[in-house]
């Protein structure tokens, strides 16, 4: 209540300071205290000569913050020890030291902090007057993705390139010498691919094909189903990809692992022959102390398996930048979906800043975060640290590193951890990184993707999650044995095991029980 009355109060504040100024373009908003905001968030504070850099940062961020707003901002962390339970306390606490909140729908309880109260309900007089250029910059669409229960109570970053739907990374020029002269495209030609490498190792100086450390079975098996239909899984419920819609019809549940018996036995065909090709170890299922990726950047592993920001990682213009020691090599990216044209944005509010609902300068914290979001001199301070010190430009405007550039103290950006606002139009790119690769890509998923359809669900889980715990360990228990091939008898016989072994913890029950949740809130 507290909260939606201190909203209403700060809404008919302004109408009267707008009806008596005439109009929103002519409001002029008081700033005379100067005030201090605070910004909490998940991040790992910095230490010794790292916090001396970091104070050197925020000493010029405050600096621009007072003189066009007449505010600091204090930074307050929150270690990742127990992370969500700390950040959910000080939250709850509602005792007025925090202001800007970084917050998220699918990994740091926005939507249950909202509903708690934690939150303030941001009107849009409010982020009109305050937050102008955030408000402009936010389409009505998304506005409505950032609404619980009809209100407004997050700012989303949604002008922000970050794809991190997963895929195999692979030797592009390793896959040419296998026939493959456009890359890979299917988990058909991976297959070809990881035929070409296991009989070459020798010739091409590899160890193993893909060094596995036998964690990756249920993002492996959802990579197959998400390339083999329409299914658009929901995040949240567990780890595991088990319940979702699809492109046709979003609000209606399925289990395709359970559903779809021809779809998995033919992946468990297809690992099977990965299996007996040697892709992996023989101890995969124990192999507890891979270094595939440090591997993978020198060239003694031919793929390894992760979302599009890693492969944009690896995917150097030259190879100073440690990829490889091979001038020749590139990196190429097939993703999961590719063959469907399934691919599901990444939800907007995967990172967004709320403003806490005890915040005792709410307007303030407001134009402060429109500052951070908007202000180019402001955004560069906040995510790449002082120029000439943490980062430089070279003559095309890319990002380079000083010679004097020490990661473990200068490297600014990684102590703020502001993944809450950040906006493409104020991106200084990576100089090492192959820009022409990367945004080919890019185009190529906004050309087929679709923004993520569950962002405000919530699910009550009360009555169900046993059996979802159930359900979650199942599934991972049987994908150990099938992603890897590591199992007896035939596909169709392993498939049909753990289809049962579903029934018995409950999939049905669950998928029931989410249907009618979704019935509630999706209804027309």
């Amino acid at each position: 209540m507290k909260k939606r009355v201190l909203a209403l109060l700060l809404a008919v504040t302004m109408v009267l300071g707008l009806a008596s100024c005439g109009s929103a373009k002519t409001k002029k908003v008081d700033t005379s205290e100067h005030v201090k905001i605070t910004y909490m968030f998940t991040g790992s504070k910095p230490e010794g000569a790292a916090m001396d850099r970091f104070q050197e940062m925020n000493k010029k961020l405050n600096e621009i913050l007072t003189a066009k707003c007449n505010a600091e901002l204090e930074f307050y962390w929150i270690g990742w020890t127990d992370y969500l339970s700390v950040y959910n306390m000080n939250i709850a606490a509602m005792d007025g030291t925090v202001d800007l909140i970084g917050t998220a729908s699918d990994w740091l309880d926005a939507w249950p902090n909202a509903k708690n109260g934690g939150f303030l309900i941001l009107t849009e007089d409010m982020l009109k007057t305050y937050a102008p250029k955030t408000w402009a910059s936010v389409s009505a669409d998304h506005w409505e993705l950032c609404k619980y229960d009809g209100d407004i109570y997050l700012m989303p970053e949604d002008n922000y390139a970050q794809w991190t739907n997963h895929g195999f990374i692979y030797r592009f020029d390793w896959a040419t010498k296998a026939g493959l002269t456009n890359g890979v495209h299917s988990w058909e030609d991976m297959t070809k691919y990881f035929e070409y490498v296991t009989a070459n190792k020798k010739a091409l100086g590899i160890n193993v094909a893909w060094d596995s450390d036998g964690t990756q079975n249920t993002q492996m098996a959802s990579g197959w189903v998400v390339s083999h239909s329409k299914f658009v899984p929901i995040d949240g419920i567990c780890s595991s990809a088990l319940w979702g819609g699809t492109k046709d019809n979003l609000y209606k549940i399925i289990t395709p692992a359970y559903t779809d018996t021809q779809m998995m036995v033919e992946y468990a065909k297809m690992m099977k022959k990965w299996d007996e090709m040697g892709v992996w170890k023989t101890d995969v299922l124990n192999n507890t102390t891979s270094t595939n990726r440090d591997d993978y950047r020198v060239g003694l592993v031919a793929a390894d398996q992760h979302h599009t920001q890693t492969w944009t990682d690896l995917c150097s213009k030259t190879p100073s930048n440690t990829i490889y020691n091979d001038p020749n090599a590139a990196s190429g990216f097939f993703y999961f979906g590719e063959e469907t044209g399934n691919v599901v944005a990444l939800s907007i509010t995967h990172g967004a800043m709320a403003v806490s609902a005890a915040s005792k300068h709410p307007e303030r914290a407001l134009m402060v975060y429109d500052l951070l979001r908007n202000d180019p001199d402001c955004y560069r301070l906040i995510n790449y640290g002082i120029e000439g010190i943490s980062y430089s430009l070279d003559s095309a405007g890319y990002r380079v590193t000083p010679a004097s550039y020490n990661p473990d103290t200068d490297n600014v950006g990684g102590a703020t951890s502001w993944w809450w606002g950040r906006n493409d139009d104020l991106e200084l790119k990576d100089a090492t990184r192959n820009w022409t690769a990367i945004e080919a890509m890019y185009k190529e998923y906004d050309k087929i993707k679709i923004d993520y359809p569950y962002g405000q669900f919530v699910p009550n889980v009360d009555s169900i999650e046993g059996k979802i715990k159930n359900c979650n360990e199942v599934f991972g228990d049987y994908m150990k044995k099938i992603s890897y091939g590591k199992y007896s008898g035939t596909a169709e016989q392993i498939v049909a095991e753990m289809q049962a072994a579903l029934k018995q913890a409950g999939i049905e029950d669950v998928t029931a029980e989410l249907q009618k949740q979704f019935d509630k809130l999706y209804k027309k």
